[in-house]
Formats: structure tokens, C-alpha cells, sequence
């Protein structure tokens, strides 16, 4: 298994280097035969506002699939901890769907997604506004999938969403978490010809 460590705003020491590696390795143990590569990145937050200030965020690449996490405190180490706890939750639980015949709690799509009007405003006072610049960009395979395979890799990831090419349809879609439970699927929809929208 390899295993990379990188910091921002932070200078990786061997101290450093050493207990993440003895962590991790702790952590993945028993998931070693299904683990490939493991990047952590650590980092600290230069704004004296943020609390949470020491960051560490591991993703493991395990039998094509990706498994991430990160936590936050004040300090360092205790970050390493934590995240290392989390990671080895989320690969336990991975490998018990893995060996499960069937799906836990399958979902259809019928249930997932569900209109509903909005009443209301959502925004508030608040003026919605975005980051003036791109920060960061990311790029990832995308093989098709169900939905119910796309909800299994968002409970994977310590996101609140999964983009995702689905298989029945051979469209785009997004899964997420709702604020009030359960989860949603956003799917594009179809203009005929005349630009009418269709579903």
C-alpha cells in the first residue's frame, strides 16, 4: 500500500510524517488487500477567525472506489486522530456492504426523488454570492451507475453530494443529502423543440 503525506501551510516534519504513517497504517490494517494508495493532506488555516485551525483530510483508494474524510480541531495531531477513527469506520462499513448479498435498505428511485414546491424564500437577507475566482479544480472518472450504487459512494466520501453518470439514463446527475433527511436526486431536464420542458 502507498501511502502519501502533504502539507499546506505546514512544513511535514518526520515527526509529522511518522505518526500519520503509524496511524494510518493502524487504521487500514485489516483493509489492506482491498487499499491501493492512501494521499493524506494536512494542512493549517492562516485566518485567526477559524477555529478548527489544523486540518487533515485522507482519501483512500480501495478496489476502484474512493473513501474520504477529514476533520478539523486545534490541533494537529488531534486532527490525525480523529480523521484516522473515521476512515477506518467508513472502510469497515464498506467492506460489510461489499460482503453483504444484498443491499441494505435498497432505495428506488421512485423513492429518492420526490417534487415538491418550495414555499417561502430560502435566501433570507443573505445576497447570494460566489467565489470571485476559481480555487481549485478536480477531475475523476465517471462510470455509469444506478442510483442506489451512486447513494453507496456518497455515503463513502463525506460529502453532502455525488455527481454521477446515471445508467439508466446516460445523463449526469447529482445525489445529495437534504437538510431534513433523506436524499434527492437533481436530473436534467428535457426541452423539446420548442422549448418546452418535458418529463
Amino acid at each position: 500500500m502507498k501511502l502519501l503525506v502533504q502539507g499546506n501551510n505546514i512544513d511535514v516534519t518526520d515527526s509529522i510524517n511518522d505518526y500519520v504513517q503509524e496511524k494510518l497504517q493502524k487504521a487500514v490494517k485489516h483493509f489492506q488487500t482491498m487499499t491501493t494508495k492512501v494521499d493524506v493532506h494536512l494542512s493549517v488555516a492562516r485566518n485567526a477567525r477559524i477555529i478548527d485551525k489544523h486540518k487533515a483530510e485522507v482519501t483512500v483508494y480501495a478496489n476502484g472506489t474512493v473513501i474520504r474524510a477529514q476533520e478539523g480541531s486545534e490541533n494537529l495531531y488531534a486532527s490525525i486522530d480523529l480523521v484516522s477513527d473515521k476512515i477506518a469506520r467508513q472502510l469497515r462499513r464498506y467492506k460489510e456492504k461489499l460482503n453483504n448479498k444484498k443491499p441494505h435498505n435498497p432505495l428506488k428511485a421512485t423513492e429518492i426523488v420526490k417534487e415538491c414546491l418550495i414555499e417561502g424564500d430560502l435566501i433570507g437577507d443573505r445576497i447570494p454570492e460566489l467565489p470571485s475566482e476559481v480555487v481549485r479544480m478536480k477531475y475523476f472518472a465517471m462510470p455509469p451507475m444506478t442510483i442506489d450504487e451512486a447513494l453507496h459512494r456518497l455515503e463513502l466520501v463525506d460529502h453532502d453530494f455525488y455527481v454521477f453518470l446515471n445508467k439508466d439514463t446516460d445523463e449526469i446527475n447529482v445525489i445529495y443529502i437534504r437538510n431534513h433527511g433523506g436524499y434527492g436526486v437533481i436530473q436534467p431536464r428535457i426541452n423539446n423543440e420548442n422549448g418546452d420542458n418535458v418529463n
